[in-house]
């Protein structure tokens, strides 16, 4: 058993707003420079959707993550073979068109333009080419629009859903749409760093953040290509790849991300787990339908008193053992079952997870009284809006067996809540739903305190960084402390 600590993330979409805080905290943050124009390491996105870059989950397009052939995981993008040819094309690659070509406006015309019968305007001008340009995409596009078919018809997600159900989806008086924040997943089994031929990808083996070494790095955008979330840049000023860092110099210091400390639904969650890394190519080749099963089960248990005496004999710092015992995120993902990994299909093993949505049910009016398709108690679940078979191709590789266990034991919560505060659903009907959705009632107690009642320091347990330790092996840390958590001295530029 080879016992490694990695930060784990969590999304609870049933409380996304969809307001990108999130997206402007990051944007500010890390990519307000030349050549980070376009990039967005945090975007939310609206579902059905094409997302962003467009049409990201078609990986027939993209080729990104790994696919399974016999036994055997290759990487879709490249080869020992391609590596070369691909320096000079690259099919596979997303091009501007797809993110989209960032501008900003004359503002000054308004001002200066001379006296006439029109208002002045300020035209939009391209933040990468400098020239008088005609806006025709952006990063969120299709913003609340999903569910429309002139944005979402070319959602991938929709291809396993009969026509019948595609016109429910996009039929105007049952418009349905959920957002969808997304940031790099930081993979347990990272296609970008496995892609990279300099080497310059590399995962942390203190927390399992991925990064790049911008002084390694050589502008083969092989990275771009295999990432099959497409959240893995280039920029196109400094010639260097970049990516989300998850903050960590702000995780080191204790801090949450600055997209985590931003969010104003509280929709996200960051913990540490404790994982076995000797079985992670074995996990990746299992079949798609035990996948999400299969990466639980590489998910040790903090408190077992063999993985505690692994993790230290391995290295894992006690105050990180003890911090991955008070995670959110095992609870909601293992202990729970409720927290899924988005695209689990392309074997990337992701560390980020997300809570799905429950969607509107479907129902008709008469005589001034809301009818439901069905008396069972999970009609909704089975007949929502937004079809099962839709969201199972997002959060459970085409199977919905572990998605709809989730979605069951959210609405066996909410009944079971009402019947407490409200009143309106008797508390007999309220613990059938609850025994039917394999929950009982502390665990719906605690799921409900975690969901909506839960305080920073809940959502939020980071454990302390130790990065004089880790430094120790390397450097005098005294001699480099102000160093500490940055990475690199000099900024990225040019050359070698």
């Amino acid at each position: 058993m080879d016992v490694r600590s990695q930060i784990g993330m969590m999304f609870h979409l049933d409380k996304c707003i969809g307001c990108h805080t999130c997206s402007i905290a990051c944007k500010n943050i890390w990519t307000d420079r030349r050549g980070t124009e376009y990039m967005w390491w945090n975007n939310v996105e609206t579902k059905p959707g094409t997302g962003y870059p467009t049409q990201w989950e078609d990986q027939e397009k993209y080729r990104g993550g790994w696919e399974k052939d016999g036994n055997d995981l290759y990487l879709k993008s490249t080869s020992k073979k391609q590596i070369v040819p691909n320096i000079f094309h690259n099919p596979a690659q997303p091009s501007m068109d797809d993110y989209y070509e960032p501008w900003t406006y004359d503002y000054q015309n308004l001002f200066t333009a001379p006296e006439g019968n029109d208002q002045p305007t300020a035209r939009p001008i391209s933040m990468v080419t400098g020239e008088y340009m005609d806006i025709e995409a952006g990063p969120n596009w299709d913003d609340d629009l999903g569910g429309s078919p002139i944005y979402a018809r070319n959602d991938p997600n929709l291809k396993s859903l009969t026509p019948e159900q595609r016109l429910q989806l996009f039929s105007v008086e049952q418009l349905v749409l959920y957002y969808f924040p997304r940031i790099c997943n930081h993979c347990l089994n990272p296609a970008c760093v496995a892609s990279c031929p300099s080497g310059a990808l590399y995962k942390r083996g203190e927390d399992g953040i991925v990064l790049v070494d911008q002084k390694r790095c050589r502008a083969w955008r092989s990275c771009v290509s295999a990432c099959p979330y497409k959240k893995v840049y280039f920029n196109w000023f400094t010639g260097k790849s970049e990516k989300c860092i998850l903050c960590f110099p702000r995780v080191e210091t204790g801090q949450a991300p600055a997209c985590f400390h931003s969010c104003v639904g509280r929709i996200r969650y960051l913990g540490v787990l404790l994982y076995d890394a000797s079985r992670i190519e074995e996990v990746a080749r299992a079949d798609e339908k035990d996948l999400i099963e299969a990466q639980r089960s590489l998910i040790l248990d903090p408190n077992d008193p063999r993985v505690i005496d692994a993790a230290l004999a391995g290295g894992v710092h006690p105050s990180v053992i003890e911090s991955a015992q008070q995670s959110p995120i095992y609870k909601f993902v293992v202990d729970w079952k409720i927290a899924l990994p988005p695209h689990i299909e392309y074997r990337t093993l992701p560390m980020l997870f997300y809570v799905p949505p429950l969607s509107p049910v479907i129902a008709t009016r008469k005589d001034d009284r809301l009818n439901s398709v069905s008396d069972d108690f999970f009609h909704d679940i089975e007949s929502s809006r937004v079809p099962l078979k839709f969201l199972s191709g997002l959060f459970g590789a085409g199977h919905d067996g572990k998605l709809r266990y989730a979605l069951k034991k959210q609405k066996a919560v909410r009944w079971y809540r009402r019947a407490v505060t409200v009143g309106d659903v008797d508390m007999e009907t309220a613990e059938k739903i609850l025994q039917q959705a394999d929950c009982t009632k502390e665990e719906a107690e605690e799921i409900y305190r975690l969901t909506a009642m839960c305080s920073f320091e809940d959502r939020f347990v980071i454990p302390p960084a130790n990065r004089e330790e880790a430094i120790e092996m390397l450097k005098e840390p005294f001699e480099h402390k102000q160093s500490a958590g940055f990475g690199f001295l000099s900024g990225p530029r040019r050359g070698l």
